[in-house]
């Protein structure tokens, strides 16, 4: 997550609404609070954004591609090639992630429960989670596990709780939901191997 100050003002704008967002939250700041942290005008907001809506959806485009994949999909296939051990990563690196001082929780799920039921904001906020579940279901699938579209449904409760309970306060939250993962995916049926000839 890059701390270079970026150079336009549409850059710069959703630079300060990514920071201010993910640290406080959507409903908590307000548009002159985003603009006194970029240093730009309510007239290039409006050019580039024509709602508050419109820039937290681009947030949460943002956070997808640096949260998501950058920084979450990109540290887990770098610590391990091993499917099933990827899997496991996932609480590992949240293990370091919760421990962090400005640990500020998951931009998506802080947004799912602020907004309205059914809103834009709500409804893409559901699908960049279910885009954390497409990666967590292509490593259940690389694994050979059976139903992986299932397994990754569990598998994301496990991890949205971990969040959640990091959240709390328990920083150990991690290792306790990695303990739960390596109960069930020992116990999760894998695909059949073919006979060797």
């Amino acid at each position: 997550m890059s701390e270079a100050r970026p150079k336009g003002a549409r850059e710069r704008i959703l630079q300060s609404a990514y920071r201010l967002f993910s640290s406080r939250g959507t409903s908590q700041v307000g548009i002159d609070t985003i603009l006194a942290d970029s240093g730009c005008a309510k007239a290039s907001l409006y050019k580039h954004f024509r709602s508050k809506e419109e820039l937290v959806l681009a947030f949460l485009e943002m956070r997808e591609d640096v949260w998501t994949h950058d920084w979450l999909e990109a540290e887990v296939r770098k610590r391990t090639a091993e499917p099933a051990e990827r899997l496991l990563a996932i609480f590992d690196v949240f293990d370091e992630w919760f421990r962090k001082r400005d640990y500020e929780g998951c931009g998506f799920i802080n947004i799912l429960l602020e907004c309205e039921m059914n809103s834009p904001i709500h409804r893409a906020a559901a699908r960049h989670l279910a885009n954390i579940r497409s990666i967590v279901s292509g490593f259940a699938q690389d694994a050979g596990l059976e139903r992986p579209q299932q397994f990754s449904e569990m598998w994301h409760i496990l991890m949205k709780g971990s969040i959640i309970s990091a959240y709390e306060g328990n920083r150990e939250a991690a290792g306790a939901a990695r303990t739960a993962a390596e109960a069930a995916l020992a116990a999760w049926p894998r695909k059949a191997q073919p006979a060797v000839a």
